[in-house]
């Protein structure tokens, strides 16, 4: 038996990767090859079929998935730095507005489409059903190098903030799929969520990374940090159960938490954690999607197969476009192209709802040849959208980047590389008057002051709303610095510098010498977008 189980398992992994390699040169999905090995080697020929042990593994590999997408893709501090004005307005009713509607269909409360489902798992559905992938939208813009233009930013922020709460939402109304719920319990949910986020968060990024790091100069034990981060998920997994929520929220949660880490960490468990995921779970779980994968779905109503296609389709579309609207962002029609993007989550949670009971393998096979539809048909029409939208020359970027772009663009770019040796900076006994008339430009909240050449502080615009007018011409800036601000080095990471100045809420930090401590100059936001446009040109 395990020899047999050992045989199919090596088969679809083996015939996953090349299959990828081949569709790799016609641009098609790595998701796509995975389904298609499973339907070929299950449905069509008949040599493989689910066994026991293959979904044990299976287990796993939706765990390391979700924490994947939960490193690569979210973390609490992108989302803070994302939720703020319009882009928040526009991404909950990207949200909310298709989320409803699509609840039409998979709940019986306006008319029974003969899907079975109770008020959680019609939740759940509805949720899968609107989601937006940020990961195929960051591929999308960063390959046609639309990640240099404000829309493409606009498009990303939006994302981020539309895929993080959907998932929340998703994650636990799965594990709630076996009990009835009501509206009232919709805000037990909330307070669950909240309750759940912020005890995941505090554990993973405040207490883990500093304990790995002291573990580490005490016990000098190879792959440390993997071991403590690969038991910690599953820990946090059997966590997420034992409250009645899905192990794929918990893992999720984790990962997001742990996106912000300190790069040192990072070195040492991303390799390793994605070259086993990647390698091996991930081909194996969407190969065994293609497994279940049959025409069963040909024998629903004719009604029901056109609701699931299209309704969610037009939900989605209107409730991005309706946001975009209404939050007075420009371009509206090729924001909401952008959010239609989806991928790798959907399919994943389909797949879900399939193990746990909650859809039969007709409407899983349906909805995961439309995701298909999506992963092939979206890409170039996001691109091409976005090439036909015009744009005002007084279109802004936004002041503040979530440190989760920058991971999507940069890798092992060092600050030393963006410093520029050449700046100047305003000197602390300029009076508040002269400072705001010769150093204040649009977009920049927080300034480096120096005397001498030598760090005096940080200055921001928020302080001096609290000096009357009056006193701008006598007061010197040195009265209004804040004072032993963050540092970042010469040699540190872009991504993590970038990570501290959203965490405290800054555009601009310092850059001093690690030996010395020496004032060497300082990098703010604007560097790193600036960073990101010329990577992104590069890549275009």
């Amino acid at each position: 038996m395990i020899q047999n189980a050992l045989l199919s398992i090596g088969l679809l992994v083996v015939v996953a990767k090349l299959l990828e390699g081949l569709l790799r040169r016609f641009r098609i999905n790595a998701i796509v090859a995975y389904t298609l090995t499973g339907i070929l080697l299950g449905p069509v020929v008949g040599i493989i079929e689910p066994t026991s042990e293959m979904h044990v593994l299976l287990g796993i590999g939706i765990f390391l998935l979700f924490f994947l997408i939960g490193l690569d893709e979210l973390d609490i501090s992108s989302f803070m730095a994302a939720i703020r004005g319009r882009y928040f307005v526009a991404a909950i009713l990207s949200v909310l507005v298709p989320l409803l509607i699509s609840m039409a269909i998979t709940s019986d409360v306006f008319f029974d489409f003969g899907l079975g489902l109770d008020f959680g798992a019609s939740i759940a559905l509805a949720g899968i059903l609107s989601l937006t992938s940020l990961g195929v939208v960051a591929k999308i813009l960063v390959d046609e190098g639309h990640l240099r233009e404000p829309i493409g930013i606009r498009i990303f922020m939006t994302a981020l903030i539309a895929e993080l709460l959907l998932l929340l939402i998703v994650g636990f109304t799965i594990g709630e799929h076996g009990t009835e719920m009501s509206w009232i319990g919709v805000l037990f949910l909330l307070g669950k969520i909240a309750a759940f986020t912020v005890v995941t968060w505090v554990l993973a990024s405040r207490v883990i990374p500093p304990l790995i790091m002291m573990l580490q100069r005490i016990l000098y034990v190879p792959q440390l940090s993997f071991g403590l981060i690969l038991g910690g998920l599953f820990l946090t997994v059997v966590g997420a159960e034992k409250m009645g929520l899905h192990g794929s929220l918990g893992a999720l949660l984790f990962g997001a938490a742990l996106s912000g880490m300190p790069y040192q960490v990072s070195r040492d468990i991303s390799p390793g954690m994605r070259s086993t995921a990647e390698g091996f779970f991930v081909p194996l779980f969407f190969a065994a999607a293609g497994l279940h994968l049959s025409l069963s779905f040909t024998e629903l109503p004719g009604l029901t197969i056109a609701a699931l296609v299209l309704v969610p389709f037009v939900g989605k579309f209107t409730g991005a476009l309706l946001g975009a609207l209404v939050a007075r962002l420009e371009t509206p029609f090729a924001l909401a192209t952008g959010l239609m993007a989806k991928g790798v989550a959907e399919v994943a949670l389909l797949l879900v709802l399939f193990e746990t009971g909650v859809i039969g393998d007709d409407i899983f096979s349906l909805l995961v040849l439309i995701m298909f539809g999506y992963i092939l048909l979206m890409p170039p029409a996001i691109n091409a959208v976005i090439h036909r939208s015009k744009t005002s020359a007084a279109e802004e970027l936004p002041d503040r980047l979530p440190p989760v772009l920058a991971r999507f663009v940069l890798q092992d770019i060092t600050v030393g590389e963006i410093l520029d040796p050449k700046r100047t900076f305003a000197d602390s006994g300029l009076t508040v008057r002269a400072f705001a008339d010769r150093w204040i430009v649009p977009h920049q909240q927080d300034y480096v002051v120096v005397n001498k050449g030598d760090l005096t502080g940080i200055v921001s615009l928020g302080m001096l709303r609290y000096l009357p007018k009056g006193a701008w011409s006598t007061t010197k800036v040195r009265k209004m610095v804040r004072r032993n601000p963050p540092r970042a080095h010469p040699d540190e990471p872009v991504e993590d510098v970038l990570q501290r100045m959203t965490e405290r809420s800054l555009t601009v930090m310092p850059v001093v010498e690690r030996e010395s401590d020496k004032f060497v100059g300082a990098v703010s936001s604007r560097d790193i977008l600036d960073l990101i446009i010329a990577e992104a040109r590069g890549n275009a």
